[in-house]
């Protein structure tokens, strides 16, 4: 399964939320798809969309919050998966593209590579009720979809091939994405 074709899955139904993606691939790919203001392409910052997706999720409670990370980048972070258990924000949905690598960092094999760890086992034993593992772009689009329908704290971790865009540069600046992606905020707070 490839992760930019789980991007194309669920892609429409993210007009309507705040979408956070980890650096690398996922954010590469997921602006190739077509930017939108409610996206934030983190960079530089590896290990924490997760803890930004959090923080929205807490101070925007009628949002619905869409992390879009990666394992290497989960792993980097591993207690986010308490932190979330604990606070349970009920608008989040935390999907974890495993693809088994660290390949925006130089492809280098992910603890998730040899089988021994498990993300999805992680975020149960840390006290997340809905978690769902997808190997198909359509067990993937039909975790997404429940997982919308529950309104309460998901996690999907979605096992993906180890492959990433030609190309991983972005011409969307941060600054100028944190800007656009706060002006969406605040219009929608506003309506």
């Amino acid at each position: 399964m490839l992760r930019l074709d789980c991007l194309r899955a669920v892609y429409g139904k993210l007009d309507d939320c705040l979408v956070v993606t980890i650096m690398g691939a996922v954010a590469s790919e997921m602006q190739s798809l077509g930017h939108r203001a409610n996206c934030f392409y983190l960079q530089h910052a590896m290990g924490l969309a997760s803890s930004i997706g959090l923080g929205l999720a807490m101070h925007l409670p009628r949002e619905r919050v869409i992390v879009l990370d990666g394992d290497g980048s989960v792993l980097m972070n591993l207690g986010t998966f308490v932190t979330l258990a604990r606070y349970r924000p009920r608008n989040l949905i935390h999907v974890v593209f495993d693809n088994g690598s660290l390949l925006s960092t130089g492809g280098f094999e992910s603890q998730t590579a040899a089988g021994i760890t498990d993300i999805a086992a992680i975020a149960r034993g840390a006290g997340i009720e809905h978690v769902a593992t997808a190997t198909s772009t359509m067990e993937f689009g039909d975790a997404f979809l429940a997982a919308l329908e529950c309104e309460d704290l998901s996690v999907i971790v979605a096992k993906v091939a180890a492959v990433g865009p030609e190309h991983y540069g972005m011409d969307l600046h941060l600054p100028e994405n944190a800007f656009r992606f706060r002006r969406w905020i605040q219009t929608r707070r506003r309506a």
